[in-house]
């Protein structure tokens, strides 16, 4: 007898990755923006 976790529905799933994803793209996007005004000439 095989135990099956108990999985959230997809529409759930998919928008934990959706947000994950997009912090992820925001947080690279901030960074970028600050090293850039840091390190770009005056």
């Amino acid at each position: 007898m095989a135990l099956v976790p108990n999985q959230r529905p997809l529409g759930q799933r998919l928008l934990w990755f959706a947000v994950l994803w997009l912090g992820g793209v925001g947080t690279v996007t901030l960074i970028s923006f600050a090293l850039r005004l840091w390190i770009a000439p005056k």
